[in-house]
């Protein structure tokens, strides 16, 4: 409010010229970006149990990626080398991993169709909107469900869950489960034991 020491504007004071002039990426990260434009179809058009080929092109353009990953192809990964995906995860068709900033995805994760991890945004308070890349960290474990957004700057605890459509702007707590927008727990997360044969009541 006026008095409060901040200025208002209007509408009209946001300099969109000023943001499309700033240096948003290193002379490296524009060339790294046109050579996987290039590259991407290879990822794109890949037959969809070649998981192995997926993860090969992947790092070669510097992502990190461990043993028995699947990345489907229609996984959207604009910046390879902010990326790193531990062992035995998966990414679903249609996730999009806007790795401006690192995100750094660990070991047994399951992230589903149609997630989003943002890790870019822009500092709205300032009239030239600059780039800001805030890196997301997706704990062992964990379990990102179809549609759920995860915002820049969020760290998802070990084993968490962010329920479908969930919208995860602060950090999650490991092991319980969010849902809603903004994303709230709703109960913790309890593994069981699988049932071991023949032990079932008769």
């Amino acid at each position: 409010m006026p008095g409060d020491g901040l200025l208002v504007l209007s509408a009209a004071d946001i300099d969109i010229a000023a943001n499309r002039r700033a240096t948003k990426y290193s002379r490296f990260e524009m060339l790294g970006r046109i050579a996987w434009a290039l590259a991407r179809p290879l990822f794109r058009f890949s037959p969809r149990p070649l998981f192995a080929w997926r993860a090969l092109l992947l790092r070669a353009f510097g992502a990190r990626i461990g043993r028995s990953v699947h990345i489907y192809p229609s996984v959207l990964v604009p910046l390879p080398w902010n990326l790193r995906v531990g062992d035995w995860s998966s990414v679903g068709d249609g996730v999009l991993i806007y790795d401006l900033g690192e995100v750094t995805i660990g070991r047994n994760v399951t992230i589903s169709h149609g997630a989003q991890l943002c890790a870019g945004t822009h500092d709205h308070s300032r009239r030239d909107l600059p780039l800001l890349k805030p890196p997301i960290v997706v704990s062992d474990g964990v379990w990102i469900c179809a549609n759920a957004f995860v915002g820049p700057g969020v760290t998802i605890g070990e084993g968490a869950i962010v329920g479908a459509c969930a919208v995860a702007v602060k950090d999650v707590p490991p092991w319980v489960v969010v849902a809603g927008n903004p994303a709230r727990p709703v109960g913790p997360r309890v593994l069981r034991s699988p049932a071991v044969p023949g032990s079932e009541p008769g």
